[in-house]
């Protein structure tokens, strides 16, 4: 049979690595800034698009755009 200390030496130094864990607390803090900037854009978006259909709207309205 086998020596199984190497497999629970090497488990041991996995379950206690912290390398790991700071990559999932980056990779989360990533996702939540992404999801925030999508979540402005979209709304920068909306509020924009109503202006420049307003400005061609009122563009066509005195002639300037056929």
């Amino acid at each position: 049979m086998r020596d199984v200390t190497p497999l629970i030496s090497r488990l041991n130094r996995w379950v206690n690595d912290e390398q790991g864990a700071t990559a999932v607390e980056y990779a989360v803090m990533l996702a939540m800034i992404l999801l925030s900037v999508l979540a402005a854009i979209g709304t920068v978006g909306a509020q924009t698009g109503g202006m420049w259909s307003g400005i061609v709207n009122s563009l066509k309205a005195v002639g300037f755009i056929p």
